[in-house]
């Protein structure tokens, strides 16, 4: 059996229907003894450029090993499937379980939310007296021309 890496985008008027669609995947893939290394449910995101008039579309990706005639079940079931905008499948030379690149920005995003750390606020500069600092230009005395 090979591996295999598949990434599929769908409309997002049909996101609710994406965790169906995954569940009826990973069953094609079990009944013919194949295994899910990686599953991924990246959510909607922005498209780089407009697909039919849509802007945003629901993320997946699977890393799978199965055989041949499953990978032709999935692109089958992937063209004659409304929902899916564009599927990509690409033949891996080893299992993937590691998380994804997107998913560890995620990670680390959720994890500095959930840690309560916050942007950096605007820090005001006081003098020794303890009142806050004029900038430069207020400071500075106003140099008017000479007249003769």
């Amino acid at each position: 059996m090979r591996h295999y890496e598949i990434c599929f985008i769908v409309h997002p008027d049909q996101s609710e229907q994406v965790p169906a669609m995954v569940e009826r995947y990973k069953g094609i893939v079990a009944a013919r003894n194949g295994k899910v290394h990686r599953l991924e449910d990246w959510g909607r995101r922005q498209l780089a450029y407009p697909l039919a008039k849509v802007h945003k579309a629901h993320y997946v990706l699977m890393n799978i090993e199965c055989d041949n005639e499953t990978i032709n079940e999935f692109e089958h079931s992937f063209r004659f499937n409304d929902a899916i905008l564009r599927h990509l499948t690409v033949k891996m030379t080893k299992a993937i379980v590691d998380p994804s690149p997107m998913m560890k920005e995620e990670k680390s995003r959720s994890m500095m939310e959930r840690s309560g750390e916050a942007r950096p606020a605007d820090v005001t500069v006081t003098s020794a007296a303890g009142a806050a600092a004029a900038p430069a230009a207020a400071a500075a005395p106003a140099v008017s021309p000479a007249s003769p």
